[in-house]
This record gives structure tokens, C-alpha cells and sequence, in this order.
């Protein structure tokens, strides 16, 4: 096909073949990109579509504020003061079919929260969901009604073809944001590079247990890795310092991260995963390293930038489950 026409392999009897998905167009190099855009995913390779976007704080440790610049919220353990900046991400829904060949390097159930049940500890999942910055997106558009393949794809979003891009929000979609706003919004996301390794964390408040006349506060934290490099890294361990607004430093070591041990390759650059954790206070913040192995077996270590968990309790309540 033409060098602006998006194809994926289809099955035959005879072989795979390719069948034209759609027509890559311009990325936008200024605003933002609305709900219904179909994108290609410019790192990981999945097709998806725009549910909605955000407007995160990016703080990027590798831009350090001036000292005598007023920092908007400077978080961490160290001297370099880090200034948030607007950035736009958006929350996309990933098409089945390309679920299986991104599995190895990003984990499709990134969202996770509580939910409101008496005496239940239930951690509520759902698949195929994912959080992508603007850079991220590769668009592309199709005369396909339904182009991408999800279990929410046609509760949540509708065929117009008056509109651009001709995929338009349901009542579905709006009611369940609006419900489920705390545990899905996305305010802060941070970055370091450390030896052309860049770690991106974002995290997110997930709810409050009461456990034995405490109060236990969970968050998740979604993790990028990502080798702007050409030599190929293995990550080995995980070294955390989590530390509680009551008090208490926690160290956490160990190997690798979720069970697995990833290769950052220039063909498979990144690794994406999630993970939680839990305090007995209502704030805190955590840091830490990844200890990296190259291919003659020396080692390195890459700063995982100092990001706090905030529970914002007073403006938050849990949600009940997932409603349509």
C-alpha cells in the first residue's frame, strides 16, 4: 500500500495478507485531538481511539526550572527543582486485536480502582484501557463504522459521519467520566532520564479501606520505560523508598518488576506496566531506582523520579462499582 495507508495482517486460508485499515493523517503539532480520533500507537504499535483528553502537569526532571524561576509544586528528594507544565494526555480504548501482540511489552488493564462495597475488597479492572500523551498518537482516519474492535467501543461511542472525526460520545461515555472521574483523571505525570533510559510514572489515587480500626489508602502508579538508546538493556532489579505522611520509610527491593525482566531493544524500546500501593496515611511519596544490565554484564542504575501520592479524601468518594 501507499506509504500513508495504515495496513494490518488479516488471516486466509492461504497466508496472512494485508487489508488497508485506514489513512494516516497530519499529527497535530499544536491543540489537542478529540474523542473519536483513530490513532496508531507511535511506541507500542496498537490501533486505538480517543475516549477523551486531559490536561496533566508534566514534571520532567531532565528541563530543570532556574533557581530563581517560582516553582509550581516542586516534589522529591533531591536539589533540582522541577516546574509543572501543561501537557496534553488522553485516555484511549486499545483495539482487541492487537491486544495479544503488545502483551509482552505493556500491560492492557490499566486502570484499576475500589469499589464502594461493604466488607469487600474487590479491585475492580478493566481491560483494554490505556493513558497516551499527545506525542503518542499517530492519527489516522477510516470508512470502517466500527474500526475498532473493544467490548466498550460501541457503549461509549456512536458513528456520525457529519462529524470529524465521525466517532461521537455517547450518554454512556459522559456518565461513566463523570462518575468515575477521580479514579480515571490523570493531574500529575513524571519523568527523569538516566543514561538515555526515561522513566515515566503517573499516578493515581484508587480509594480508602478501613482495615482494623485504620484507614489503609491505595494508589496505583503507571510505569514507562523507555531506551532512547541503540544498545540493548535488560532491566534486573527494583530498589523503592515509599514514604508515609505517618511517619515511616519503607525500602522495597527485588527482581525485575511485575514478575518479568524486560529487554529494551531498538526494536522493542519500551515496557509499560502497572502496580500498587498502599499507606496508612493519606499522602506520601515514593522514589527509587532500576538497576539495568548491559550486554557485557556491567550495571547501571536509573533514577525513578520522586512523585507524591495524594489521596485528595476530602473531594473524593469511592465509586460503587462499574455502572453504564
Amino acid at each position: 500500500p501507499p506509504p500513508n495507508y495504515l495496513s494490518a495482517p488479516r488471516n486466509r486460508p492461504e497466508g496472512k495478507v494485508l487489508e488497508t485499515v485506514g489513512v494516516f493523517e497530519a499529527p497535530k503539532q499544536h491543540g489537542k485531538y478529540e474523542t473519536g480520533q483513530l490513532f496508531l500507537h507511535s511506541v507500542f504499535g496498537y490501533r486505538g481511539i480517543v475516549l477523551f483528553p486531559w490536561q496533566a502537569r508534566l514534571y520532567d526532571r531532565d528541563v530543570a526550572s532556574p533557581v530563581t524561576e517560582k516553582s509550581e509544586n516542586t516534589t522529591g528528594h533531591g536539589s533540582k527543582e522541577v516546574k509543572g507544565k501543561t501537557h496534553t494526555y488522553y485516555q484511549v480504548l486499545i483495539d482487541a486485536r492487537d491486544c495479544p501482540h503488545i502483551s509482552q511489552r505493556s500491560q492492557t488493564e490499566a486502570v484499576t480502582f475500589l469499589a464502594n462495597h461493604d466488607d469487600s475488597r474487590a479491585l475492580y479492572a478493566i481491560p483494554g484501557l490505556d493513558y497516551v500523551s499527545h506525542e503518542d498518537i499517530l492519527p489516522y482516519s477510516s470508512t470502517d463504522q466500527v474500526p475498532i474492535q473493544h467490548e466498550l467501543f460501541e457503549r461509549f461511542l456512536m458513528y456520525d459521519q457529519t462529524k470529524v472525526p465521525p466517532f461521537v460520545a455517547r450518554d454512556t461515555l459522559c456518565a461513566w467520566q463523570e462518575k468515575n472521574h477521580p479514579w480515571l483523571e490523570l493531574s500529575d505525570v513524571h519523568r527523569e532520564t538516566t543514561e538515555n533510559i526515561r522513566v515515566t510514572v503517573i499516578p493515581f489515587y484508587m480509594g480508602m479501606r478501613e482495615a482494623q480500626n485504620s484507614h489503609v489508602y491505595w494508589w496505583r502508579y503507571c510505569i514507562r520505560l523507555e531506551n532512547l538508546d541503540s544498545e540493548v538493556v535488560q532491566l534486573r532489579e527494583r530498589h523503592w523508598r515509599i514514604f508515609s505522611l505517618s511517619g515511616t520509610l519503607e525500602t522495597v527491593r527485588g527482581r525485575g518488576v511485575v514478575g518479568r525482566e524486560p529487554v529494551l531493544s531498538k526494536e522493542q524500546p519500551a515496557f509499560q506496566y502497572s502496580s500498587h500501593v498502599s499507606l496508612q496515611a493519606s499522602s506520601g511519596h515514593m522514589w527509587g531506582t532500576f538497576r539495568f544490565e548491559r550486554p557485557d554484564g556491567s550495571h547501571f542504575d536509573v533514577r525513578i523520579p520522586p512523585f507524591s501520592l495524594e489521596s485528595n479524601k476530602d473531594e473524593k468518594t469511592p465509586p460503587s462499582g462499574l455502572h453504564w
